[in-house]
Order: C-alpha cells, then structure tokens, then sequence
C-alpha cells in the first residue's frame, strides 16, 4: 500500500477504474522519462487501486451467489 494513497472505498467503481485508467497513462508517460522513483510509487498507487476493484468485483460476485442459489451451482468447479 502507497502511505500517501487516498481513501478509495468513498470512490464507485466507475471512479476507481477511471483513476485507474488515468494512473495508468500517467504511468506510461513517466515511464518514457525513465524516472525510477517516481514509476515505483505509481507502481504502488497502481496496486492499491487494482485491490479495491478486484476487492470489490470479488464482493459482488459473493453477494450475487448468495442472493441465486441456482447461480453457485452453475459456476462451482469444486
């Protein structure tokens, strides 16, 4: 975690990939400059936000399997 991230659980998810998608041009720019420091805390950045949209994709595919009970069986490899 980046210790200077922002709070993201105020953020939607359409907020959070649209920062993710910004940091990750932002990123690619940088990364043509060739500043090491500086593509490290991106890299950070980057991680937080890919967390908090995985956290919550993995929340609703939760939430969505137990509200159908017929949807865990389609999709359970166990």
């Amino acid at each position: 975690m980046h210790p200077l991230a922002p709070d993201l659980s105020g953020l939607s998810l359409d907020e959070l990939n649209k920062k993710y998608n910004e940091l990750t041009q932002r990123y690619i720019m940088a990364s043509r400059s060739g500043s090491g420091s500086v593509l490290s805390q991106m890299v950070m950045l980057l991680d937080d936000y890919k967390s908090e949209i995985s956290r919550r994709h993995q929340k609703i595919l939760d939430d969505t399997s137990n509200k159908n009970p017929n949807f865990k069986n389609i999709i359970d490899i166990k």
